[in-house]
């Protein structure tokens, strides 16, 4: 004798089954000493950045050019109905264009006001860090990337570097675009 089972039947046993389970999901898991970021190049340097200044992640849009701005401001992009404007990260880090090509990204940075994109180089995705990890940062970083870089962890033979983008939307500089 075969059950019969109507669609609604189906779904009702499907509901009680995934409430009978709960499963730790690990982005929703905060362990202590743990930090979570994006992984990302500019260049020569591979970073993370907290995920929390991360809004979303895209590839580039076309930028319009914003007459009477600074070379590293791209322009700006209609991502969905809302202005963003374009910054080539590795331009104001180290005054060298990021030549563009298929791994090339934008990060788009949660900023007061409104979001900003920042180019990259290439996106490595999420990646975890914890304590045991941090090292300290030997040589140093040097010129802009200095201001900016906040920690180190060794994670395999690779070295990453914690780039804080929060602290780079709310320096003076990268808020004035305009050419002087």
């Amino acid at each position: 004798m075969t059950a019969r089972f109507d669609p609604f039947s189906v779904l009702a046993d499907y509901e009680r089954r995934s409430l009978s389970h709960v499963a730790g999901v690990p982005e929703q898991i905060d362990a202590p000493g743990l930090w979570r970021g994006i992984g990302y190049r500019i260049g020569q340097h591979v970073m993370a950045s907290a995920i929390g200044d991360i809004a979303e992640l895209l590839t580039l849009p076309q930028p319009t050019a914003v007459p009477g701005s600074q070379g590293w401001l791209l322009g700006v992009s209609n991502v969905r109905g809302t202005l963003l404007p374009v910054v080539d990260l590795k331009q104001f880090l180290d005054g060298e264009r990021t030549v563009v090509h298929e791994t090339t990204r934008a990060l788009v940075v949660k900023q007061p006001g409104g979001n900003v994109a920042v180019l990259i180089d290439e996106l490595f995705g999420q990646r975890s860090f914890t304590d045991s990890q941090r090292i300290a940062l030997d040589p140093a970083p040097e010129g802009r990337y200095a201001a900016f870089i906040t920690d180190g962890y060794r994670l395999g033979d690779s070295v990453w570097e914690v780039f804080d983008l929060a602290r780079l939307v709310r320096t003076t500089e990268f808020r004035q675009a305009a050419v002087a």
